[in-house]
């Protein structure tokens, strides 16, 4: 059980009182089931001992969210005793939106869970304010420097594996808390094997505990987990995304995170050639992806991956004005889509969305393993690097072998990549170049 109603409570009506059993009254039965003490599972419960981080990994739905809604609602209350002197929480999520959106008003979010001493949420200083006094300020990890020069006694970090400037944020978040008898924090996250979470979970600091999917199954939507498990079961994003595993990199992949998070940069050189590459889906609906994304080039020849736009379940119309968006955003210099699906209705669908795109039509004539090979050695030479992390589009570059990606689903948002850095630096190697003697 995570996060569901309480087991074995109904229909017994009867609670273990000091080891002997006692008749439970409708209002105490109503009573355990409201508290979260008697709801949550083992692996939602804290640590005993002595800790300063403790990593929940779990799959989707397993209730990592109310875990960490609860925990934090528990220290600003003063139910676990956790809290620092002056009772100051850090709320640290991928981004603003996300942490109010998914940490403080969603379904299982602070606001949400709170069943007594209801905090109050001040958007423009973006913080919640308990009754007892305690306050919680939200972070983004969009901007590691917002953590410089406040202080905390707890901290609450969502979704770690798909932050953008992880370690750097995770760094400023470790000089900053610093208030209490002992600072804690806890993570929830999907369990992506990035460089920060793999040694967190090797820090003998740091408690593990992990949630399945299907550990929840009775609080989901009924033929969620059914529908997952015939589509993913067994393979490695099914054993990442449902069972909460923290899968190694394949062994036969073109990429490495470890090579990766090395080429992640926070600035660079101005880009004298930007484009925005699109995979276009082959059908519409809820599992269809556009990969979509932008890439430029510095004066020295080095590429620079600036932003994955990828959008799923869009209608053409929906993923073409994405593609437009992202080409006004960065003032692009042309839209590099592929029309091997499609062929020339790709250009008339993103024209409908923006009439001026300067669109140049690719066409595969090899396989994607094949095209992705070149790219890849440019990423070994170090003529790529990151500005910051795009989680989803790693995952699939990590993921990604001989026979495509595990789960048999179509590599979009490598596709949308390959396309951008094969336009910007490898079919630039056959034209005349001035070399300087």
């Amino acid at each position: 059980m995570a996060g569901g109603e309480a087991e074995g409570w109904r229909g017994g009506d009867v609670i273990l009182l000091q080891g002997g059993l006692a008749p439970l009254s409708d209002a105490g039965l109503r009573f355990v089931e409201g508290d979260w003490t008697f709801r949550a599972g083992e692996a939602q419960r804290p640590p005993l001992g002595a800790w300063r981080t403790w990593m929940i990994l779990g799959g989707r739905g397993a209730g990592k969210t109310r875990a960490g809604a609860e925990w934090v609602h528990d220290i600003a209350t003063g139910v676990s005793g956790d809290l620092g002197r002056d009772g100051r929480i850090a709320l640290v999520a991928e981004n603003l939106s996300d942490g109010r959106e998914v940490m403080i008003d969603g379904i299982s979010g602070i606001a949400t869970v709170a069943r007594h001493d209801r905090p109050s949420y001040e958007a423009s200083r973006r913080r919640l304010v308990w009754p007892s006094g305690a306050v919680a300020h939200v972070f983004s990890s969009e901007d590691p420097e917002s953590l410089r020069g406040p202080q905390f006694g707890a901290a609450w970090c969502d979704e770690l594996g798909k932050w953008r400037h992880a370690r750097e944020t995770w760094d400023m978040l470790q000089f900053a808390l610093r208030l209490g008898a002992r600072p804690r924090q806890l993570v929830t996250t999907t369990p992506r094997p990035t460089p920060l979470i793999s040694a967190l979970v090797a820090d003998p600091a740091t408690r593990v505990t992990r949630m399945r999917t299907a550990d929840n199954a009775r609080n989901l939507a009924p033929g969620f987990l059914a529908a997952l498990e015939a589509r993913y079961g067994g393979t490695r994003l099914g054993r990442q995304e449902l069972d909460g595993e923290l899968v190694a990199d394949r062994e036969d992949g073109l990429w490495r995170r470890d090579r990766i998070e090395a080429l992640v940069v926070r600035s660079h050189a101005p880009l004298t050639r930007i484009v925005v590459a699109v995979d276009p889906p082959s059908g519409a609906g809820s599992g269809s992806v556009c990969g979509i994304v932008a890439a430029g080039l510095e004066e020295g020849g080095r590429a620079v991956v600036v932003a994955d736009g990828s959008v799923e379940g869009r209608s053409p119309d929906g993923w073409a004005r994405a593609v437009a968006r992202l080409y006004r955003r960065f003032d692009a210099d042309a839209v590099v889509a592929e029309i091997n699906q499609g062929g020339d209705m790709v250009e008339a669908v993103l024209r409908t969305a923006e009439p001026t795109l300067p669109v140049k039509k690719v066409r595969a004539t090899r396989g994607k393993w094949l095209r992705a090979e070149p790219v890849a050695a440019l990423y070994e030479q170090g003529r790529v690097v990151h500005a910051g992390h795009f989680p989803a589009l790693e995952d699939q570059m990590c993921d990604f072998g001989p026979d495509g990606l595990s789960s048999g689903a179509s590599p979009d948002r490598l596709d949308a990549l390959v396309w951008a850095l094969t336009e910007l630096v490898l079919a630039r190697r056959g034209e005349p170049q001035i070399r300087m003697l």
